[in-house]
């Protein structure tokens, strides 16, 4: 079992040495989160995952691990195969179903076990980068725009107009890629409602030139009516986008399949399909011209100077101003 976070998650080992993260099915696309919960308190979907690192890929991003869905056996694959902490929380439900709790911070208890049906469960693998001193060793951050995760209390960037001015000044957003970076996060994170972005990794052996590796995407694609326009508060207050991210907007917004149909399209491929709701297909399409309308306003405000919007990175890279 995977230590700490909320909800159950395990590693499965392969043979051959290989590893993935392993998160069960607990709600399907049809079914959101209360509207009474606040964001930390939402499930975890393995769709969320896989529909996830099918999106990072439409846009072409390629920052996510790959992330493919199974339906597993929870006897023959999992519990035969598990050490002892992990069996013991085996049971048979009042349905006769073979369910487990897990171990977790909140969610590992029988009212919210996992089941089978009867002991085939879906789930989403995603493949497990290497944690050594080797070219896998990461560096962690803390997003400068991570949410207060409490009731009560708000976020820095929730209260000052001028953050990202003040972000603009701290390593490793004030110069280099990072910030456009961030800017591509906010894409990635609106179009499938992910207020969850609270830290990213990136590669240490190639320093502040890493991408962030988009990980932990199992609290997005959570509620299909609803867009959150504060993800895309870092776009809104810093009004900046890399030129071809904004490309690949325009062309996703303007091609001759919308991007629900390429994204539908594509997971038709994982053996799991259906995964998203059209409810949530539709989200996405609507989600995406909101990014351009934000977009647009940037423009409005820098008309004489557009260049202070849109960063050609492949000339220059970002340098605030």
């Amino acid at each position: 079992m995977k230590d700490g976070g909320t909800q159950l998650k395990l590693f499965i080992e392969f043979e051959g040495e290989g590893r993935a993260l392993f998160k069960p099915l607990r709600l399907n696309s049809t079914q959101e989160d209360n509207p009474n919960h606040f964001y930390f308190n939402y499930f975890e979907r393995h769709y969320s995952e896989i529909a996830s690192y099918h999106l990072d890929r439409l846009l072409g991003f390629h920052r996510a691990p790959p992330v493919a869905g199974r339906l597993v056996n929870l006897i023959t694959d999992i519990r035969n195969k598990a050490d002892d902490n992990l069996r013991d929380t085996f049971y048979i439900s009042p349905a006769g179903n073979i369910c487990l709790t897990g171990s977790c911070k909140y969610y590992c208890d029988t009212s919210h076990g996992l089941c089978g049906a009867p002991e085939n469960l879906p789930a989403s693998f995603s493949g497990f980068l290497p944690e050594d001193d080797g070219p896998g060793l990461r560096m962690t951050w803390r997003h400068p725009w991570r949410r207060s995760y409490s009731r009560t209390k708000l976020a820095p960037w929730e209260m000052d107009k001028g953050y990202c001015d003040l972000i603009k000044t701290i390593e490793p957003y004030d110069g280099g890629r990072r910030m456009l970076d961030i800017m591509d996060m906010a894409v990635f994170d609106y179009l499938s409602n992910n207020l969850d972005r609270h830290h990213y990794e990136t590669f240490y052996e190639f320093g502040n030139e890493s991408s962030p590796i988009h990980l932990d995407q199992g609290r997005s694609f959570n509620k299909a009516t609803t867009d959150d326009e504060t993800i895309l508060t870092p776009i809104s207050q810093c009004c900046l986008i890399r030129r071809a991210t904004l490309k690949r907007l325009l062309d996703l917004a303007n091609g001759p399949q919308s991007i629900s149909q390429l994204l539908d399209s594509s997971l038709r491929n994982d053996l799991l399909y259906p995964l998203l709701s059209q409810p949530h297909l539709d989200a996405v399409d609507r989600r995406l011209h909101g990014i351009l309308a934000t977009l647009e306003k940037c423009l409005e405000s820098y008309s004489t100077n557009p260049s202070r919007v849109i960063i050609q990175e492949d000339i220059k890279a970002f340098q605030p101003v």
